[in-house]
């Protein structure tokens, strides 16, 4: 089943024209990449899935919501149903990780604050952070960790998608196989479906089931990593060398 409708998507800002009739679809439970060189509109692609940005023509439906003329009452509900980690992890800098993860569910559900702290330490534990993490600021841990602390951030509401920008960008490399390593867990117990921007070709080649390759403002190839590569064309050939 398609849980994600893209279809010919124009994105202007201003002069600039970045999508130009750009369409895709993902299918439920599988781990999607947006690939494609440096400003090519992939985060921009994800940030209108995830209604944060505006596109000026086209349509994207997910979960069999059309977004484009959405009310606001529908657009929260759909909004609960994913979650999402940015780049750069983009959790508040005053507040524990605990509070960080706990924050929807305050302001979404009317759950006790001893059911709140009990998921709280379940998504730390499903994340391989430890109990004893909860209670650290974002200053005082890792890059790796802070990506893990999003990703528990984004799993508190029990989402059916989770979106990733650039998840590996910043880590070492081992950091970024361990990371991987949890995103491949993480959709086999919980069953999700992802999207996931990047450029690391660890992820590209280890994780990812199918894949979109962004070129000149369109979905140049898309398909399985062996559909891709099997492309006879320079550009893909130059992009995907190196592994």
């Amino acid at each position: 089943m398609e849980v994600i409708k893209v279809k010919n998507i124009r994105t202007v800002f201003g002069n600039k024209v970045v999508h130009d009739g750009l369409s895709l679809h993902v299918n439920e439970g599988e781990i999607y990449g947006l690939l494609g060189p440096s400003g090519c509109g992939k985060t921009t692609l994800l940030r209108e899935m995830v209604m944060l940005q505006e596109f000026d023509a086209g349509s994207i439906e997910i979960l069999g919501k059309k977004i484009e003329n959405i009310n606001e009452m529908d657009a929260q509900k759909l909004r609960r149903k994913w979650g999402v980690l940015f780049q750069f992890g983009a959790l508040f800098s005053s507040l524990t990780l605990a509070e960080n993860i706990a924050l929807a569910l305050k302001e979404y559900s009317t759950l006790s604050d001893k059911m709140i702290e009990e998921i709280v330490a379940f998504k730390l534990d499903l994340v391989g952070l430890q109990p004893s993490d909860a209670y650290l600021y974002p200053s005082e841990i890792s890059g790796g960790m802070r990506k893990k602390a999003g990703i528990a951030r984004a799993l508190a509401m029990d989402p059916k998608l989770l979106f990733l920008d650039e998840p590996t960008s910043g880590l070492d490399p081992i950091s970024a196989r361990e990371f991987n390593e949890l995103i491949l867990q993480l959709r086999s117990m919980l069953g999700l479906t992802m999207v996931i921007v990047t450029h690391d070709l660890h992820s590209i080649y280890h994780t990812l089931d199918r894949m979109a390759v962004i070129d000149n403002k369109k979905i140049a190839y898309e398909g399985s990593l062996a559909e891709v590569t099997s492309v006879k064309n320079d550009f893909i050939q130059t992009f995907f060398s190196g592994d």
